[in-house]
């Protein structure tokens, strides 16, 4: 029979932390909102489905996510073992292993999860724990181990007593079972006083019928920080943004300040690359090597700059590509543009490429020199090797070697203030 791989996120809570009109899980997050995040990640994973429990607000989680996954909802929020009963039908039919993932933990990679799953597999445990060491433990569940090292229980902190409050590895929340042991041992768990059911509580089962417990120490705590509210989402963002800006520092760019340097996902930047202070750069851009990017740039998504473009202080760029050589130095807007090689743009220079409804193109020759403060009325095409006048609006396409002035010529009315 083959095994299914199943993903699935917890999305019921609601959280008055964050003072918001909105979920907390459909704020963002380096661009993404939090929801959003997790379910990229199980993708990534190749599971056979990816189930989100939603709850309330739930019309604003599943608008964010769409189709992207299958939707159960938890009417009460009666614990996180409850939660999972209401995707008991989804899974009776099933074998294999899910994963169990939260809305509101959207930093985990990819790889923890892969080696969760993979031990989970290979040591034929009922469950796998991702658990963490904390030399300060304070709000998280202690894992209780045995005299050999086994798993016997997750205490969460209110039921704990002083020695097991001393214990420093602890529960993330995040578990690999084994589907049809969960199936069996979930329908057995009983509410708790308060009418809760807990995951902590399945996993006591599993142990007290004897199935195979086992737990796996994330390498890197940061993976496991939760969010409930705005500042706990200011710090993910600068863990976030250290992980990335470090990923490229190790593979050769030199980044001045890291801390005034917001670089998002699936950016690709080359070699020896220098990226000056206070610079944004969005997703789905690729940079070349040799390049000088800020300070104060902003290059946002979907741009290209070949090898050795310098893009200077106070540059935007938007959805541009610069070919070989090229320079945008400093106080432009370059936006929708395609621009060649070994190409100037002057200082104060703009592409008008919105005209209140539409975006349009500037395509910009190889070997051109834009003078400063011009204006670039899209669409429009400027051939190559061409000089275009400082001050000038451009809003016809210009052939090749000319030289464009498009601008009224100065009259000097002498002694008009005297009057």
């Amino acid at each position: 029979m083959e095994k299914d791989k199943i993903a699935i996120i917890m999305a019921a809570g609601k959280s008055t932390a964050m003072n918001s009109k909105k979920s907390k899980l459909v704020h963002k997050l380096y661009g993404k909102e939090l929801v959003s995040r997790v379910v990229e990640t199980a993708e990534k994973l190749d599971c056979d489905e990816i189930i989100t429990v939603v709850g309330e607000q739930k019309e604003q989680v599943m608008e964010v996510l769409k189709d992207r996954t299958k939707y159960v909802e938890q009417k009460e929020i009666l614990g996180t073992g409850h939660a999972l009963l209401q995707v008991l039908p989804m899974l009776e039919s099933k074998s294999g292993q899910v994963v169990i993932l939260y809305g509101d933990v959207p930093i985990i990679k990819k790889e923890t999860i892969e080696k969760l799953i993979d031990r989970n597999r290979n040591e034929r445990e009922s469950v796998t724990l991702l658990t963490a060491i904390s030399d300060n433990p304070t709000g998280y569940g202690r894992i209780i181990r045995n005299d050999v090292g086994e798993v016997e229980e997750i205490v969460e902190e209110i039921y704990a007593n002083e020695r097991q409050k001393q214990i420093k590895e602890i529960n993330s929340g995040i578990y690999c079972f084994d589907i049809e042991t969960l199936v069996s041992t979930i329908k057995e768990v009983e509410p708790r006083d308060n009418g809760q059911i807990y995951l902590t509580d399945v996993v006591k089962a599993m142990r007290d019928k004897e199935f195979k417990i086992g737990a796996m120490i994330v390498e890197d705590n940061t993976e496991i920080l939760g969010v409930n509210d705005r500042v706990q989402l200011e710090l993910l963002g600068r863990v976030l943004k250290m992980r990335i800006n470090t990923m490229h520092m190790l593979n050769g760019v030199t980044i001045e300040d890291s801390d005034t340097t917001y670089i998002y996902e699936d950016v690709k930047i080359g070699r020896d690359t220098v990226i000056h202070p206070n610079t944004t750069i969005k997703s789905d851009c690729v940079i070349g090597e040799d390049c000088e990017i800020g300070p104060n740039a902003y290059i946002r998504e979907h741009s290209t700059l070949a090898d050795k473009v310098k893009i200077g202080n106070c540059v935007e760029i938007k959805k541009t590509k610069v070919a070989y050589g090229s320079k945008v130095p400093h106080l432009s807007y370059m936006g929708d543009c395609e621009i060649g090689t070994g190409v100037n743009i002057g200082c104060g220079s703009i592409t008008c490429n919105y005209d209140g409804v539409n975006k349009h193109k500037t395509i910009i020759g190889d070997d051109c020199f834009v003078g400063s403060n011009t204006n670039l009325v899209a669409p429009v095409t400027v051939g190559k090797n061409v000089l275009i006048a400082a001050g000038s609006t451009i809003t016809e396409n210009v052939p090749d070697d000319t030289l464009a002035i498009a601008r009224q010529r100065q009259v000097n009315k002498v002694d008009w203030n005297k009057k």
